[in-house]
C-alpha cells in the first residue's frame, strides 16, 4: 500500500453546491479509491496568486491506496472527480476561481517530475494552506511522513505567514456530514456560508 496526501480546495459553487458541498462530493468519490482515511478541518483561505477571488475553502485528506495503483491512475481518476463537480480545465484561469481542486501533494516515496504530474507538489512549501491542515492530522497518521519529509514540512510551515488560513469547520462536523451525505444523501446546508 502507498501512502497519499492530497489538498482539496473549492471557492466557486457548482449546479447549486456550495464550496462546502463540493468538497462533501469530493471526499465522497475519493473514499472509492482511498482506505484508511483521515482528514483534516476545513479551513477558510485567502486565495494565492491570484488575489482578486472569493476565499477558498481547503482541506488536506490522507488515506492509502493499493500498490498496483498508480499516481497517474490517481491522477486521472482525480480529474474524473473535478469534472463531475464542475472544473472545466479548458475554460479556467490558472490560480483562479474553480468549483473543485484536487492536488496530489505526496504519493508514496515517489518522485515524479513531468509536464502534467510532479510529486511531490512543487509548490507545497509556499502554501500555509496545505500544509496547516497537513500538520493538524500527521499525528494521527503514524509513519506516512516522517524524518527528513516531515523535518521540512513543519521547518516550510514555520517560515510562512499563516495568518490568511483561519479555522473554518472542524474535522469531526465535516466527517459527520460527509458520513450522513454517505447514508442518506442528507446535508445541512446551513453550515454553509454561501448560497448558490
Amino acid at each position: 500500500m502507498n501512502s497519499v496526501v492530497l489538498g482539496l480546495g473549492s471557492n466557486r459553487c457548482f449546479d447549486g453546491l456550495t464550496p462546502i458541498e463540493l468538497l462533501r462530493r469530493a471526499v465522497l468519490q475519493l473514499k472509492q479509491e482511498l482506505s484508511d482515511i483521515v482528514m483534516s478541518s476545513v479551513y477558510c483561505t485567502k486565495p494565492m496568486y491570484v488575489e482578486d477571488q472569493e476565499y477558498f475553502y481547503n482541506m488536506v485528506l490522507i488515506g492509502t491506496i493499493n500498490d498496483n495503483y498508480s499516481p497517474y491512475k490517481l491522477l486521472q481518476r482525480i480529474h474524473e472527480i473535478e469534472a463531475s463537480l464542475g472544473r472545466d480545465r479548458s475554460k479556467e484561469l490558472r490560480f483562479g476561481p474553480r468549483s473543485i481542486d484536487i492536488d496530489i501533494e505526496f504519493f508514496g516515496d515517489f518522485e515524479i517530475k513531468t509536464e502534467d504530474l510532479q510529486i511531490p507538489h512543487p509548490r507545497l512549501h509556499e502554501r500555509a494552506f496545505v500544509l496547516q491542515p497537513l500538520l493538524e492530522i500527521l499525528p494521527e497518521t503514524a509513519d506516512i511522513l516522517k524524518g527528513e519529509k516531515l523535518s521540512r514540512i513543519q521547518s516550510d510551515f514555520k517560515g510562512l505567514e499563516s495568518t490568511d488560513v483561519e479555522l473554518f469547520m472542524d474535522r469531526t462536523v465535516f466527517l459527520q456530514q460527509v458520513e450522513q451525505e454517505d447514508h442518506n444523501g442528507n446535508t445541512d446546508r446551513n453550515s454553509d456560508t454561501r448560497s448558490c
